[in-house]
């Protein structure tokens, strides 16, 4: 079955750890405001022992996404084959991107401020089917740069024939 969603033929590279690191972070901010929202709005309107309840419900669920996040994380991988490219990710849903070069329109590399200041990038390939379009998270820049590149290329080079 992992063969199906991650082909043991090619060499699979895996994105940052800083990528755990990062969304992490983001989803402690959110918690923390979320657990703060409700003990306030709890504990002013009902009790606060409804409100220190919300924000221990809140701490709970945190600690699941902190353990699915990294998990998340080691899913994310992608291979460069000679005509296409595959990613791969997911633990519990799965999913297998194939975007063929030649079908590539075009390519982008976004880092918002947080992943700027870890250090990463995300690049993004746009095909004229949105179900074929693919991202990859947590790349250095320099990495983010080079898929860039040379995926434009190939996909360039590979586009005159359609």
């Amino acid at each position: 079955m992992d063969d199906l969603f991650a082909p043991s033929d090619v060499s699979w590279t895996p994105v940052s750890p800083k990528l755990a690191t990062l969304r992490r972070l983001t989803a402690a901010i959110f918690a923390g405001l979320a657990a703060i929202a409700a003990l306030l709005a709890l504990g002013l309107t009902v009790g606060w022992a409804y409100g220190v309840l919300a924000a221990v419900v809140i701490a709970l669920v945190f600690g699941w996404a902190w353990i699915l996040i990294g998990r998340n994380q080691r899913s994310w991988k992608y291979a460069e084959r000679e005509d296409e490219l595959l990613v791969s990710h997911g633990i519990m849903f799965r999913e297998l991107v194939v975007v063929p070069y030649g079908r590539m329109q075009f390519v982008d590399v976004t880092a918002g401020p947080l992943e700027r200041a870890y250090g990463m990038a995300t690049v993004e390939l746009h095909t004229a089917t949105p179900a074929t379009d693919a991202k990859i998270p947590g790349l250095h820049p320099d990495e983010a740069g080079r898929l860039r590149d040379r995926l434009s290329a190939l996909g360039h080079s590979q586009a005159w024939g359609l």
